[in-house]
């Protein structure tokens, strides 16, 4: 395996001169090649350089160096595989998530350790170029777009910071590989006007610190987005603004605004649950950006064969690692599925094991091909257009970053921290009018209830990995009846270690202040038999 190498810049920060890129990876830029001058003052330019920040999303960071670096949605699916809801059978092989599958080689000194921190520094800091770039004075439009670009940004520290936060586990101590003492750290704030020097300096925000720096940008946001006239779901709205507030609180542990803040965003969106028809629709489903808060889109001309979603997602298509080619399926974890209420329309998303009750009842866009794929396998994601052999095509989708559901699901577990009986009437409510018109919680956990239908919900979308975290729940995958790939089948007692994710060996050696205070060693293997 591949240890770590020089990049073209040293830190994540220092990828920005005035805070414009000049790293060897693409720069997010007006693609009118506008200066600096003419952004602040041009709304055609501004808009190209936010709308840049979405072509962001699905930049390949090294397509020569490692397959699976093909940008945010590539983080979607790493976070599920960590947190056990996403499976590969017995054919794993063609499987470009390996490292993640056998928690291997992700600690500070391994290129795939560079891919989740500088990426995501990189995009942060992307949002912060345009930040500074754009002038709020010279039109109300720039608002709006300047309102969008602090969203962009608050979306990538939350995860940054629910990522590399240090939390307790069955496994390691709260102290870095030195010796010293990183609970409550996060990761180094990034802000318009730093000098380089500050860059080179810059520490693991405290909690307490990220959480106003994030806050303050959403409040920001949040009085200017309604300057926001392009109504293009790659762009976030005042919902998406206040679904991140809700994101934030829950990190926080804070329910009662948790509650708040996912209410608003249901009352303040256009969206609404997305239906069975929708959902189970062999041409359109879960593919369509329209159908959600807020996304990101491939575009014609603009996708690669096999570094995308659709090639790591998609079951039925004839190429990608994923298609029929390869035959490294993905899956839901056998455990997650036989859970699910036969009722729940939502079962139809994976095939039906042989012999089970809905064995032979889903639909596929080839049934030649349905009839090859194992049990468990995904249909959520279809191609584009149900296209599975032209990659062209079958490859132009959009990627959810937040979809309404998620609020749902938000305002009942918060509840529910502080009242179980309306949390349980929330969920109630939610089920039976969009999911299983038969559904009565019966559970005796109301909270793990609400997080399973949340984990069944959000499927693939990268999500359940922080609630996992943040509850302390344990991950099994070595069961009876399993489907995670053999040997590698690791039952944890607590949230696992390999959530507190390393930050690259390659920051520490180029931030002073970061020296020192990386999360300890990922626990490589150490719960195998356990």
């Amino acid at each position: 395996m591949k240890k770590i190498m020089t990049i073209c810049l040293g830190t994540a920060v220092a990828l920005m001169t005035s805070m414009s890129f000049t790293s060897c990876i693409d720069e997010v830029e007006p693609t009118s090649g506008a200066t600096d001058s003419q952004v602040t003052g041009s709304e055609t330019a501004v808009a190209s350089l936010v709308n840049g920040l979405n072509s962001y999303a699905t930049n390949i960071w090294s397509s020569s160096t490692y397959p699976a670096s093909f940008g945010y949605p590539a983080l979607m699916i790493i976070r599920d595989i960590q947190s056990g809801e996403v499976a590969y059978g017995d054919k794993s092989n063609g499987c470009i998530f390996q490292n993640w599958l056998a928690d291997i080689y992700l600690s500070r000194e391994y290129f795939v350790n560079q891919f989740l921190w500088y990426y995501q520094m990189q995009y942060a800091g992307a949002a912060t170029n345009a930040i500074e770039k754009i002038d709020t004075t010279a039109n109300d439009a720039n608002k709006g777009y300047y309102a969008a670009a602090l969203a962009y940004r608050a979306m990538l520290y939350i995860d940054m910071a629910r990522e590399y936060e240090w939390l307790p586990n069955d496994i390691t101590q709260g102290l870095s590989p030195e010796g010293n003492d990183i609970t409550g750290k996060t990761v180094p704030i990034v802000k318009e006007g730093m000098t380089e020097d500050e860059w080179q300096n810059n520490p693991r925000a405290p909690k307490d610190e990220m959480k106003e720096f994030i806050l303050g940008d959403l409040t920001k946001a949040a009085s200017m987005i309604g300057h926001l006239s392009d109504n293009s779901k790659t762009l976030p709205h005042l919902d998406c603004i206040y679904g991140l507030m809700a994101r934030c609180y829950m990190w926080l542990e804070d329910y009662p605004n948790a509650q708040k803040y996912a209410r608003l965003a249901i009352d303040n969106s256009t969206s609404t649950p997305i239906t069975q028809a929708q959902a189970l629709n062999t041409s359109s489903g879960f593919n369509d950006i329209n159908q959600w808060m807020w996304g990101t889109q491939y575009y014609t001309g603009y996708v690669n064969n096999l570094y995308c979603w659709t090639a790591n997602m998609c079951n039925e298509i004839s190429y990608g690692y994923t298609g029929t080619q390869l035959g490294s399926y993905i899956q839901i974890d056998a455990n997650m599925y036989n859970r699910i209420s036969d009722n729940d329309w939502r079962k139809l998303l994976w095939k039906a094991p042989e012999g089970s009750s809905l064995d032979g009842k889903n639909t596929y866009i080839n049934a030649e091909v349905g009839a090859q794929l194992p049990g468990y396998a995904s249909l959520k994601f279809r191609p584009g257009g149900g296209n599975t052999n032209d990659y062209t095509v079958g490859n132009v989708v959009g990627v959810p970053f937040m979809r309404i559901e998620e609020m749902y699901f938000i305002e009942a577990e918060a509840a529910a921290h502080n009242n179980e009986a309306q949390g349980k009437e929330l969920l109630e409510q939610f089920m039976k009018r969009y999911r299983n018109p038969n559904y009565s919680c019966k559970a005796a956990n109301v909270i793990d209830e609400i997080v399973f239908q949340k984990a069944i919900e959000l499927w693939g979308e990268g999500q359940y990995f922080f609630d996992i975290k943040r509850l302390n729940m344990p991950v099994t995958e070595n069961y009876d009846g399993t489907n995670h790939t053999a040997p590698y089948l690791y039952n944890t007692k607590t949230r696992p270690s390999w959530m507190n994710w390393q930050i690259s060996q390659t920051e520490e050696m180029n931030n002073a202040a970061v020296n020192g205070y990386n999360n300890p060693t990922l626990a490589d293997q150490q719960y195998l038999n356990k």
